[in-house]
């Protein structure tokens, strides 16, 4: 692993390259997955994400991504199962109380916390477990729902979604959520996982990764995007509304959401993946024939008024979508985000440590001198 050395020394007089926020900054070399921008590919462990997403389970992909890294022989999938069982015992009580958390990843944090880096719960079995069903019973004490109990013997994700909605989902509804987790279970050097690989880097345990990890993922401009995408469409209301909300919205300098990438030059491969995904669940009140007018639209809106940048739609666009059609309620996005990306903060923080070395970039100083 190599990093720049981005900033000079105060007092030194070097002057070394600065890069804001990193950008174009490689920081690690990895054999993860591969974000290719230009051409609009995600790669994961050498397969493209709309190979694996519409067709493995969670439980699987994880596993991939592990290979090398941590113990997945044998029954990985029993393993997760049973580690959901013991979270959920260990969770039970926490979230009562007038001193509980509102905020589901407030909420998911003060869950996690519990799990000190050397508990047994601190394996990848155990952290991918306990996310799933901390995000559960964090999504459902907001909404003063009782907790539902993991049934150990389910696939995950489909586990997930019963402790979430409380019911079995159908196999449509399975597989579009399965989808889903593997869609984003890992995407490149995201500010979530470099946070993880920071944390990593001190030989600090997996489960404080996992939990700076998700408290990175908490802020606006990472993991709390979809819920605004469907804020969007509410306010838009109808097809024929489209277009003239959305020209004035770009006129008025403000973002459309769901649209454009930090990452991607054209369009993000994932959104695809899940605009399949929610076309299997049917549009039984018209919000999917919506969001395609509003696609069009917006495409065509940002083709004339940003014609100097390419700019198109996002896995945030579909992601909304789909979950809401699930019965994800929109303060559980980030939750569930946070369920499907862990199984990557894993494997990123396990890769780190496997010697990558500390992360200890520079700063330029630029305030007053000693006289």
């Amino acid at each position: 692993m190599a990093l720049t050395k981005d900033a000079s020394v105060a007092g030194q007089g070097a002057q070394g390259s600065f890069a804001r926020g990193l950008a174009g900054v490689v920081a690690a070399e990895t054999v993860l997955s591969a974000v290719e921008g230009e051409a609009g590919r995600l790669i994961i462990r050498g397969r493209r994400v709309e190979d694996l997403a519409p067709h493995m389970r969670y439980e699987a992909v994880a596993a991939m991504l592990l290979d090398g890294f941590a113990p997945v022989e044998g029954d990985f999938a029993g393993a997760i199962g049973k580690a959901r069982k013991a979270a959920f015992t260990r969770f039970q009580g926490r979230l009562s109380g007038a001193g509980a958390p509102k905020d589901p990843v407030e909420a998911m944090r003060l869950l996690l916390a519990g799990i000190g880096d050397g508990d047994p719960l601190a394996s990848p079995a155990g952290l991918i477990a306990a996310t799933a069903v901390a995000a559960a019973m964090a999504i459902r004490a907001s909404r003063g729902l009782d907790a539902v109990t993991p049934d150990a013997g389910l696939p995950h994700a489909l586990d997930l979604r019963r402790m979430v909605t409380g019911t079995l989902s159908d196999a449509a509804e399975a597989r579009a959520f399965e989808t889903y987790l593997v869609t984003v279970i890992d995407h490149g050097l995201n500010a979530s996982t470099f946070t993880a690989r920071v944390v990593a880097s001190t030989e600090a345990g997996l489960s404080s990764a996992v939990i700076a990890a998700l408290s990175a993922l908490k802020g606006r401009l990472h993991g709390g995007a979809p819920g605004p995408v469907l804020d969007m469409l509410d306010e838009i209301g109808t097809a024929d509304a489209a277009e003239g909300w959305l020209d004035g919205r770009v006129a008025s300098g403000e973002r459309i959401m769901g649209f454009g990438h930090r990452a991607y030059r054209v369009r993000d491969p994932r959104a695809d993946v899940l605009r399949a995904a929610v076309a299997t669940l049917g549009d039984r009140d018209g919000r999917l024939d919506l969001a395609r007018a509003v696609e069009k639209a917006a495409l065509e809106v940002l083709a004339r008024r940003k014609s100097g940048r390419r700019l198109d739609v996002n896995v945030e666009f579909y992601t909304a979508l789909l979950l809401e059609r699930l019965g994800i309620p929109r303060e559980g996005f980030t939750p569930i985000f946070a369920a499907g990306r862990v199984a990557g903060w894993i494997a990123h923080a396990l890769e780190q440590q496997q010697g990558g070395g500390l992360i200890r970039p520079e700063s330029r100083y630029i305030g007053p001198l000693p006289a």
